[in-house]
């Protein structure tokens, strides 16, 4: 068992690529593997054992072997964890995010602009209740729209988003449909017509035509939204408006930077560049967007959302409840709940949401595996224990096992490193995904129900993601317009048979208790829970895995997803610390390339872009290891930046890969810096390295070597430089000889700098940069010593300048290893200068340290130190001169401080201890030493006193004495204050127990005495001072002993010996004269006296009576009495023994018939087992004959009882009764024994068997009904019933040797016996009858088994007839019928002989199907040869039914010859191999071509139907050449003069009416008809609205299949027609592929402006291959491909010949469109719309700098350009707009506007400038002059202004002067225009104002349209942008 046998779940033995189905969906099984113990020890090598089998499945179940169990270790009790809450209706069909206040805003401005007027939102009413039109509008959205969900009546599926937990009616649907409609369907026609405006935008603002032609416009679009409603009403001038700098972050990078990519979200406005979504978007999505925090909130979130705590045992009771609410209490099938799950899910069984305790970490919740740092349970034995712990399957150690590729992993990353545990219920689910680096995963299932994996192997993983997001996208489509990785959030599931039939395998997985489940790299996998259960799940990672993470790595990168670790870091950590065996050396390899030639093409590109700067990064500090260091991150696509990134000083903690390296910043590139960890050269030894850890060089490894790329060559890297090209190694040379001039001169450090600057751009190269790196290590070198030589002559002398006044000294030890320098490293002067220092130095080092070493005086070391202080150089030795200076000034005061103190025990002995040991350390000449001594002599003469008395007997009274003596001791000895512990302790003592022995006797707490005085009798033994108080303590307490054990006595029951004991000890101590003592003395004489009553009554075995009178004198005596509980204990034997005996007795004296019911066993068994004494009976022969053994125990019993008992008698007669029915049944048993031990079975059978059986069996019957009748369970009746069943079988085995029995007759008999195990039976007779039944049972089968079974061969039944010489029992019947059937096997086979030595022409069809039938059994009655409605009989199929058939339809052919099943055979092979081959290859061709409905041979006749269908495309290609005739219809290639003919006027093409049914277009019969083709083609439209009337009727094939086919026919043995059909339907196939193909080059190569002929060749084409039932892939889209181009010239056509002008957007379109279809540059229509581009664009330049000049150009200027403008062949409304508006002339200036500040009058609506009218502030109402002309203070200011138009300085637009008009007042305002709020926006530099002039009243009149004056209330609302002065 093991990797070569492969089983399913069930048990059955089956092979890998076995398409057995499971559950319900019908999804093949993945392999299961049952490794053995010896395989079972290495779960990778096992793992790499069965991959290459079982990873095209992409997983697989592994089943231990039996005795690998590991105990759970997690405490049931107490684990308490997590649980997420799933919403299982919504993993497939839930609604998108959306934001109501979006909503409501977006309608309510809809509304406004649809009335004119602002308008609130009504309520909608909906089945009494308010109706949300948000989550109506979306849900309609979903299923494409009103039209669509109209169409598709899909209002209940809509109206399940809306109220998911409401039923809806037909009616209601209608309602609902109707509101839609009046409330929304217009504003989806506004929502759908912005979302393509901004969709044109988005691609206008990314293109770079765009950028050029409208910075503004884009700036409107989607990613610059603002929910602002006072912004909507200002529009922004280009020459006025200034971008403000970096008005978005991007959350991602936080960089500003970019803006023109920026997407906000609709709801919380934050910004993400496209570039840094993860996954990066390529334009900007229409419709709302919201952010992923935003899609997480708790309004619209979808996710496993947090849910509560719960214990085991409360989740176990929320599964249970689940799991009975679905299936009630009984167990449901896995097809059962695979159907419910898949119905929650697509959301047809409502609301469902379960609780799922996943990703639980087991470092913080317990792992269920065994681990060395957990407590070891009680329950588990410790040797189980340790095997658990250290098993390789234990998943906490498999991720770092000998050989994975994460044992370098330093940290425990959860659920990669360390496992994750998992509590599921019934349906929580698992969703489609990979494992993190697409890892491999190990599941265990530890306890509970079984789980239900899918998967999609890893090599269709990419199917996979194609069909996946497709197949949502169709059923979500604003969901996954909103998450375009929708997929990857691992919320998402997909009905496994969806992906079925998309052509993604599927396979399923039933993971069971005890069961571990493999998930190989990048498969994806999901699946749920059938109830109750816990797993545990950890990836790990051989070294095969390696691809495959390098493809995970880069799947990160392109999604921009955080990675988990750094697969650069792992790879070059294995690579360079464990090395690799000959297993993972070349997956090592491989990715090692791959990242090498990665990283080479990266640097060599940002080398050419510019980027030369370049850093290395800092060493690991544990380079073994991966993790130990957080690498810094991409801050667009937030991988670890492991091998290099990119930086920039602007942004210096902002990093980026080399790929991303654009994105960082928009400084030059000379500005970014490249960091790398090893160069290219270091990479390239790390690689080559890897050959090493191989056993042999392979020719992978030769391979290898010349992969690499050759970085050594010293032309391989170029740039652009001024004067041309440069190499890197040619910069390099240069560098290196500029770099050997710097040692040739003195040193100079900003040259040195300037080149290691310089060097950057060479350190990352390969190893042809080495010379440049050792010449950059030897610069460095130089640099430091030049820089250490300067800055220490420096600090020199500086410090000798100061004489020392906060400046620092040079460190002698580092001015020495500067000096040490031979030869120096480059030419330094001052070099000489520190060398004279550095000898006055060491001199003074050597005084230095002769003063340290000798025992000097004080002043001696002072004056060396002022030595050293006055030296600009710091020695060492200085600080140890000062240490030990102050250490012995330190001493000097402590040795001071203790003399002079006079205290008692003030000094600590310890102290003078230490200071006098440290006199040797300081080696100084000190004079307080001798006084130091002295004290410490008398301190250890104190110490002598106390130590003698201390290690004797101590009394009171010496210790008084010594402490008086020396109570002036200064030291405090600790032998001293131990002393006077000692005597205080004493003193307390005496006084407690003074204190104790008051009134002692009289207290009644004498418990509380016996404490306190064991307490003092315990203290005083401690005691080292003796006391004389401590004998009578102990007699004190023996007394309060005996009161406290009476007191006891009086209050509780005691034993008689307890009191006689007591009684006996107050004699002794002289109490018991007290009354306490003489009360217990009268208790004790009572309780004597009942003794021995009891003992009387025991001894002569009384009556009952007796027993019970003495147990209640008991009652009154509060003693324990001994043999109370003797008496007790008879009285209760007696009364269990007539309890036990009831049922007996009961029987006993009962007078019920035979028939009444056996005793019930049950209560019995209760009794019995609770008596002691039958614990020792035989179990054996107890479970034999219960109910006997129960009636002879009880008579046993009754022997020992010690109370007489009338019972016993009755019992002793039933036991005698029970014997004497057991010795008849015996005998009756041995007597069929006998019968069938008999050794001649002959002999038997001729003295009458069969009558001597059935009399036994009359016999036993009379037996068994007499042993029921007494009512015991006998163990003789079921012998007796078996041995009658026995003989029975017997009896019916002898019966079939009269006849031949059929075979379920024989089978039934088999069965028979195995229920009775007569074949396990040594009896001679039944042994010699089952071996005859057994070979009856082998024949039977042979000759009337159902077809079904497995075909004998020949000699196999020849082999049963020979076995019937063998058999004692004899079946003649059988073996007639056997020989028969052989002699008509060997006909058959003459036969087919005669049949295979035929020719191959008379070898037909018909004669094999004949053949077929014959071996079935039936007798050929005509040999001619077989009809076609035989044919399609026979070739029905293969089942036991066509012998039916055969016999009803053709019996004058066949005719049924008996029963017989044919035998296997060489000859039934070559029949069924041809026949089968045959058939499968028509089966094949019916699923290509399909077949014909009511046709006799229906393949033939769909063949000859496809011929036809390109008999019909050939003669329309023949038609167009001129080779066919013209009257023809061309629908069904007829000329029937009996129908109509219509001729195209455009094809020529004839076509029947009838023909063309509903195509036909009339109006009259006068109208020119056009077919459909030439309509379609004319109008450049690419699909048909109506059906075709060409169009094939069947089903249309591939022709690569039907060449397939016809080629799988070439080696028939029998010829077919079929065959001869398909021959020509290829050739004409063919032959109408190369005519399509010389068309569709024609069509491709055109370029001319007549669309005439290509437009009458691609009708030709099109009608062809529509016609034909035959396609061919690849013809098809080039067909497409013309068409479209087609369509394309059609529609530039129609657009430069319509007579509309077209737009310049409509220009670029089309011009965009042919680009993308590789339209010829040659060609008249592309040429043509280049040419009106270019016109357009020189145009539209022009008016934008004229609009935009603030009055620069003349009049005359602009009134050209519009007049040039407006004959232009483009139509440019806009910038047309913008020239009339620049045209207008304001205020008295009579100037066109120019962004200084304005206002408007409010009566007449002129604007005029304030510095014209001289205002400095904007009045609240303001009237001009020419409104009032009495107001004197205007007209003055008028007149002023006039005057200032009238000097010299001011210059008159050249425009005709206005003419005055009388003004007309206007009783209402008209909303300004758009140009005019234009000129009402200055930015923030200028304010809003009005001013006034009579000349602007008479230039008002000459205006072309009238300007109303802007509300106050505008103003109002524009405040927060106008600056007042």
């Amino acid at each position: 068992m093991g990797k070569g046998r492969t089983r399913a779940v069930s048990g059955k033995n089956l092979g890998v690529l076995s398409t057995t189905k499971s559950g319900l969906l019908n999804i093949p099984s993945a392999p299961v593997y049952y490794p053995t113990e010896e395989e079972f020890k290495d779960p990778l090598e096992y793992v790499y054992k069965i991959r290459p089998e079982a990873e095209p499945y992409g997983i697989c179940k592994i089943v231990p072997p039996k005795g690998w169990t590991p105990p759970f270790v997690l405490d049931i009790d107490s684990f308490t964890f997590p649980t997420k809450t799933q919403a299982i209706h919504q993993l497939q069909a839930r609604p998108a995010a959306c934001d109501s206040k979006t909503f409501e805003l977006e309608y309510s401005r809809f509304l406004e602009e649809h009335s004119g007027k602002k308008l609130k939102k009504k309520k909608v009413l909906f089945e009494g209740e308010e109706l949300d039109l948000c989550k109506l509008f979306n849900a309609v959205k979903r299923f494409g729209g009103y039209d669509k969900v109209l169409k598709d009546k899909k209002w209940g599926e809509a109206f399940r988003f809306v109220r998911s937990n409401r039923k809806i009616s037909e009616c209601a649907k209608h309602v609902l449909c109707q509101l839609y409609r009046n409330h929304l369907y217009d504003y989806e026609k506004y929502y759908n017509r912005l979302n393509k405006e901004a969709a044109k935008g988005c691609k206008r603002g990314l293109s770079e035509e765009a950028k050029s032609e409208d910075k503004v416009e884009f700036s409107s679009l989607k990613r610059r939204r603002r929910n602002n409603s006072d912004c909507e009403r200002i529009q922004v001038c280009d020459n006025v408006v200034k971008e403000e700098e970096h008005d978005q972050i991007c959350e991602q990078c936080r960089s500003g930077l970019h803006g023109e990519v920026m997407l906000l979200c609709d709801r919380c406005n934050k910004g993400w560049h496209i570039y840094c979504l993860s996954p990066p978007l390529k334009q900007v999505p229409p419709g709302n967007w919201y952010c992923l925090d935003c899609l997480n909130s708790d309004e619209d979130s979808f996710g496993f959302v947090p849910g509560k705590q719960f214990s085991l045992e409360a989740f176990r009771r929320v599964a249970d409840r689940a799991k009975k609410k679905w299936f009630g209490s009984g167990s449901a099938s896995r097809v059962h709940l695979e159907k419910k799950f898949w119905e929650i899910v697509e959301g047809s069984a409502g609301r469902v949401e379960v609780m799922y305790g996943s990703d639980l970490d087991t470092s913080v919740y317990g792992s269920g595996f065994p681990r060395l740092n957990d407590q070891r349970p009680e329950s588990i034995a410790a040797n189980v224990w340790d095997e658990y712990c250290a098993s390789p399957w234990n998943l906490n150690n498999l991720p770092k096992l000998k050989g994975s590729m994460l044992q370098t992993v330093h940290h425990n990353i959860t659920g990669v490193m360390v496992p994750w545990l998992y509590v599921g219920m019934l349906f929580s689910a698992f969703c489609w995904h990979f494992e993190d680096h697409c890892f491999y995963s190990m599941n265990y299932h530890h306890w509970g129900e079984p789980k239900c994996w899918y998967s999609v192997p890893g090599s269709e993983a990419d199917a996979f993601e194609k069909v996946a997001p497709q197949v949502m996208r169709n059923s979500l489509p604003d969901l996954f317009d909103a998450q375009p990785d929708l997929l990857f959030q691992l919320v998402t599931m997909l009905n496994p048979s969806v992906l079925q039939e998309n052509g993604v395998p599927v396979y399923t997985v039933l993971q069971e208790p005890g069961n571990f489940v493999i998930t190989f790299p990048r498969s994806y996998h999901a699946g749920f829970n059938f109830g109750l259960n816990c797993a545990e799940a950890v990836n790990f990672a051989p070294a095969d895995w390696l691809p495959h993470g390098g493809v995970g790595s880069e799947l990160y990168q392109l999604y921009h997803k955080a990675a988990v670790l750094s697969h650069e870091e792992l790879l070059c950590v294995v690579a360079k610390v464990s090395g690799c065996d000959s297993r993972a050396s070349p997956y090592l390899k491989k990715e090692l390339l791959r990242i090498y030639t990665k990283e080479k093409k990266w640097r060599e590109r940002l080398w050419r872009k510019g980027i030369i700067k370049s850093t290395p990064m800092c060493p690991r500090k544990c380079p073994e290891y991966v993790g130990t260091e957080e690498d810094p991150t991409c801050v667009i696509c937030r991988q670890y930046l492991y091998l290099s990134a990119v930086v920039c000083c602007c942004r210096p903690s902002a990093f980026v890969c080399l790929e991303h390296w654009q994105h960082l910043c928009e400084c030059k590139s000379r500005k970014l810096r490249l960091l790398y960890r090893h160069t290219l050269g270091e990479l390239r030894v790390m690689l080559l390295t890897i050959d090493k850890y191989s056993s042999e060089e392979t020719s992978q490894s030769n391979n290898l070597r010349r992969q690499l790329p050759c970085s050594d060559r010293p032309s391989a890297l170029t740039k652009k430089v001024k004067g041309g090209r440069v190499t890197l190694s040619q910069l390099a040379e240069e560098w290196l000889l500029r770099s050997r001039k710097i040692f040739q001169n003195p040193f100079c450090s900003d040259a040195c700098a300037t080149l290691l600057s310089e060097a950057e751009q060479f350190l990352w190269a390969g190893s042809e940069m080495d010379p440049v790196r050792l010449m950059v290590r030897n610069l460095a070198e130089a640099q430091r010593w030049a820089e250490g030589i300067r800055d220490c002559l420096s600090k020199v002398e500086n410090w000798s300048y100061h004489h020392g006044c906060d400046t620092e000294k040079v460190r002698w030890g580092y001015l020495k290893e500067l000096l040490s320098f031979d030869p120096v490293p480059c030419s330094e002067p001052g070099h000489l200068k520190l060398k004279n220092y550095a000898e006055e130095a060491s001199l003074l080092v050597k005084e230095i340290d002769a003063g340290l070493s000798n025992c000097s005086e004080i002043s001696e070391l002072e004056l060396l130190y002022s030595r050293a202080s006055g030296l600009p150089i710091y020695v060492e030795e200085s600080d140890k001169l000062s240490q030990r200076i102050s250490c012995a000034k330190v001493w000097i005061e402590s040795v001071r401080k203790c003399i002079s103190d006079k205290r008692p025990a003030a000094i600590e002995i310890e102290i003078l201890y230490k200071l006098k040991s440290e006199i040797s350390d300081l080696q100084v000449q000190l004079p307080e030493t001798e006084f130091l001594l002295d004290l410490i002599r008398q301190a250890e003469l104190c110490r002598a006193k106390c130590s003698q008395i201390l290690n004797g007997s101590i009394s009171l009274k010496n210790a008084e004495a010594v402490l008086q003596e020396l109570d002036g001791c200064t030291v405090n000895v600790p032998e001293l204050m131990l002393l006077k512990q000692y005597h205080s302790d004493a003193v307390s003592w005496i006084s407690r127990f003074s204190n104790i022995m008051v009134n002692i006797h009289e207290r009644r707490d004498q418990h509380n005495v016996v404490d306190e005085l064991d307490c003092i009798l315990k203290d005083g033994g401690s005691l080292r001072v003796k006391v004389d108080e401590l004998p009578v303590v102990e007699v004190e307490l023996k007394k309060a002993h005996c009161r406290a054990n009476a007191f006891k006595a009086c209050d509780t029951k005691m034993q008689v010996d307890f009191i006689q004991q007591l009684m006996a000890d107050a004699v002794v101590l002289q109490i018991d004269g007290e009354k306490l003592f003489l009360d217990v003395s009268g208790v004790l004489n009572t309780a004597l006296c009942w003794e021995e009553r009891a003992r009387d009554i025991l001894a002569y075995k009384a009556q009952m009576s007796e027993f019970e009178d003495v147990i209640r004198t008991s009652q009154d005596i509060p003693v324990v009495l001994p043999s109370l509980v003797d008496v007790q204990d008879a009285v209760s034997v007696a009364k269990s023994w007539l309890k036990d005996s009831q049922p007996f007795l009961s029987a006993a004296f009962s007078l019920a018939p035979v028939s009444c019911s056996l005793l019930n066993l049950e209560p019995l068994k209760v009794h019995v087992v609770s008596c002691m004494w039958l614990i020792c009976l035989n179990l054996m022969e107890y479970k034999h004959d219960k109910l006997l053994y129960i009636l002879q125990e009880l008579v046993c019993r009754s022997k020992f009882l010690n109370i007489s008992l009338e019972e016993k008698g009755i019992l002793v007669k039933l036991l005698q009764n029970c014997e004497q029915w057991q010795l008849n049944a015996s005998s009756l048993l041995q007597d069929v024994g006998c019968l069938l031990d008999t050794t001649s079975v002959a002999d038997v059978l001729s003295d009458g068997l069969m009558s001597k059986i059935e009399h036994l069996v009359t016999s036993m019957e009379s037996v068994t009904k007499a042993g029921l009748s007494i009512g015991f369970d006998f163990h003789e009746i079921p012998e007796l019933q078996k041995a009658s069943s026995t003989l029975r079988w017997c009896n019916k085995a002898l019966s079939f040797r009269s006849f031949a029995p059929s075979f379920q007759d024989v089978e039934s008999l088999m069965e028979v016996a195995e229920s009775l195990s007569i074949s396990h039976a040594s009896d001679i007779l039944l042994n010699s009858l089952f071996c005859g039944v057994r070979w009856l049972c082998r024949a039977s089968e042979v000759i009337s088994a159902p077809s079904k079974l497995k075909i004998c061969k020949l000699s196999d039944v020849e082999e049963v007839l020979a076995g019937s010489q063998d058999i004692s029992v004899s079946f003649p019947a059988m073996v007639d019928e056997l020989t028969s059937a052989v002699q008509k096997h060997k006909l058959w086979q003459e036969q087919v002989h005669q049949f295979f030595n035929l020719e191959r022409e008379q070898r037909s069809w018909s004669l094999m199907l004949q053949l077929k039938v014959l071996h079935r059994g039936f007798l050929c009655l005509d040999p001619s040869p077989l009809t076609s409605k035989e044919i399609l009989i026979l070739e029905a199929g293969s089942s036991h039914a066509i012998r039916i058939q055969v016999f009803l339809i053709c019996p004058r052919r066949f005719e049924e010859h008996g029963n017989t099943t044919a035998f296997h055979c060489s000859e039934l092979e070559m029949v069924v191999s041809e026949v089968d081959k045959v058939e499968n290859w028509k089966q094949r061709c019916i699923e290509s071509v399909g077949t014909s409905d009511g046709d006799v041979y229906p393949l033939l006749g769909a063949l000859k139907k496809l011929k036809q269908s390109l008999d019909r495309s050939l003669f329309l290609y023949d038609k167009s050449r001129g080779l066919s005739p013209i009257n023809l219809c061309v629908c069904c290639a007829s000329g029937s003069e009996e129908q109509e003919l219509l001729t195209c006027s455009m094809c020529n093409d004839c076509y029947h009416s009838q023909c063309l049914g509903s195509t036909t277009v009339y109006t009259n019969h006068s109208e020119v008809y056009i077919c459909p083709y030439c309509l379609l083609l004319k109008g450049g439209s690419l699909s048909q609205n109506g059906g075709s009337p060409l169009r094939f009727g069947g089903k249309c094939s591939d022709l690569r299949k039907l060449i397939e086919l016809l080629s799988d026919s070439e080696n028939f043995f029998v010829g077919i027609e079929e065959r001869v059909m398909l021959q020509s339907v290829v050739d004409e196939a063919l032959a109408c592929k190369t005519f399509l193909t010389d068309t569709v080059e024609f069509a491709f190569s055109y370029v001319d402006k007549d669309l005439s002929i290509i437009c009458n060749k691609l009708t030709t084409a099109l009608k062809a291959i529509e016609v034909a039932g035959v396609y061919d892939h690849q013809s098809k889209k080039a067909l497409d491909l013309a068409l479209a181009r087609h369509s394309w010239r059609v529609k530039v056509n129609k657009l430069l010949e319509g007579s509309t002008k077209p737009t310049i957007q409509q220009i670029q379109h089309h011009l965009k469109e042919g680009l993308d279809m590789n339209i010829s540059p040659e060609d008249y229509f592309r040429q043509k719309l280049k040419e009106l581009n270019q016109t357009g664009l020189q145009w539209i330049d022009q008016a934008k700098k004229v609009a935009t000049d603030s009055g620069a150009s003349s009049l005359d200027k602009v009134f050209e350009l519009i007049t040039e403008g407006e004959s232009l062949p483009v139509y440019m409304e806009k910038e047309l707009k913008l020239l009339r508006a620049r045209s207008m002339l304001y205020c008295i200036c009579r100037k066109p506007y120019d962004g200084r500040a304005m206002i408007a009058c409010d009566q007449c609506d002129e604007w005029y400038h304030m510095d014209c009218i001289r205002l400095r502030s904007s009045p609240k109402i303001f009237i001009c002059a020419a409104c009032k002309p009495e107001a004197e203070e205007l007209l003055s200011t008028c007149t002023m202004v006039d005057d200032e138009r009238l000097s010299p300085k001011f210059v008159e637009p050249k425009t005709p002067s206005p003419t005055h008009t009388k003004l007309k007042k206007k009783e209402k305002k008209v909303v300004p225009s758009l140009t005019q709020k234009m000129l009402a926006f200055t930015n923030s530099s200028r304010i809003f104002n009005y001013s006034s002039g009579i000349d602007g009243l008479w230039w008002r009149n000459r205006k072309p349209f009238r300007r109303a004056a802007r509300k106050r209330t505008v103003l109002e609302n524009l405040s927060p942008f106008i600056h007042r002065q």
